[in-house]
């Protein structure tokens, strides 16, 4: 992974540039959560860079030990959004994900002070916050932000679904973490939904 983008804006005038991405669109049950980070300073190590990838492609552990790595790096600044289950069902779930977005920023800001000017989004979407931005397709497979984002989003909602599990534990969700497997699928069918699913996916809403 490389910060080519981001010197590329830091070269045009754009000091503080945060890359968000999202983990959970698809899943049958919990929230979906974006996170929003920045990076301070081009300087950063080799380690770090060569453990970030898209998180898809990354195994747990692999995530797992980027996250840490990230959360404690003073040159890494980020903001997470979570938007529930229930808002899902009432907005849509692309509605939440740019939610889900809006929120991150708007915690980054909160948490650190540091207020970004440049945004950049995995996806094809921008959000309404007035702030410069660019959706890339694919960015969190190319950009070092996004790249991190999508770490720091995809952990932080599977530690929300390994809690989940605790409390509703008929339904294995520290396996799954809520995407529609066949052992989910199976758990639905058993025991019917419980108050963490997406009412409005398949195949609860066809119940």
């Amino acid at each position: 992974m490389d910060i080519k983008e981001e010197t590329k804006l830091w070269k045009n005038g754009y000091q503080l540039i945060a890359g968000l991405d999202e983990a959970g669109r698809g899943p049958l049950a919990g929230p979906v959560v974006a996170c929003a980070l920045i990076l301070l300073s081009k300087n950063i190590d080799k380690e770090l860079l060569n453990l970030i990838n898209d998180s898809k492609k990354l195994s747990a552990n692999q995530r797992e030990v980027a996250f840490k790595k990230l959360q404690t790096n003073p040159q890494i600044k980020y903001g997470l959004g979570i938007v529930s289950e229930k808002i899902i069902d009432k907005i849509n779930i692309w509605e939440a994900t740019l939610l889900a977005m809006e929120k991150a920023v708007n915690d980054l800001i909160k948490k650190t002070g540091k207020h970004p000017d440049y945004l950049i989004l995995d996806g094809r979407a921008t959000i309404n916050l007035n702030i410069k931005q660019k959706a890339i397709v694919k960015a969190d497979a190319k950009i070092f932000s996004c790249s991190a984002a999508s770490i720091m989003a995809k952990v932080t909602r599977d530690k929300i679904m390994e809690k989940f599990d605790k409390k509703y534990p008929n339904y294995k969700f520290a396996k799954h973490k809520g995407y529609g497997t066949k052992l989910h699928f199976n758990a639905i069918k058993k025991f019917g939904p419980c108050p963490i699913h997406r009412q409005s996916f398949y195949p609860i809403k066809n119940r």
